[in-house]
């Protein structure tokens, strides 16, 4: 099984979506163990959304799409709808 995940970093303001086999284990990595450029800085990070694929391919092409700028406008916009409401993002996924 593979997730594909947004994470947010309120106190900074950015996103990054990204996937992995262990969820657990990567948002642990990016809020407390990993040197990555593109999110040690921003900590702390939390998952506001996910979905999860039993193919990694699946899995890939739909993190590309989130990445896009269809996909980010949707992430951003999620964000401001349901977010800062109810602290997850529960709309139906982009297509």
């Amino acid at each position: 099984m593979y997730t594909v995940y947004v994470l947010f970093s309120r106190q900074f303001e950015k996103i990054y979506t990204g996937h992995t086999a262990n969820l657990v284990k990567r948002f642990h990595f990016h809020n407390d163990h990993g040197r990555q450029k593109g999110t040690s800085p921003y900590r702390p990070w939390e998952v506001v959304y996910m979905e999860h694929f039993e193919d990694k391919q699946l899995a890939l092409k739909r993190e590309w799409l989130l990445k896009s700028g269809k996909g980010r406008a949707w992430i951003w916009g999620r964000i401001r709808e349901e977010y800062y409401r109810d602290g997850y993002i529960s709309g139906e996924p982009l297509r």
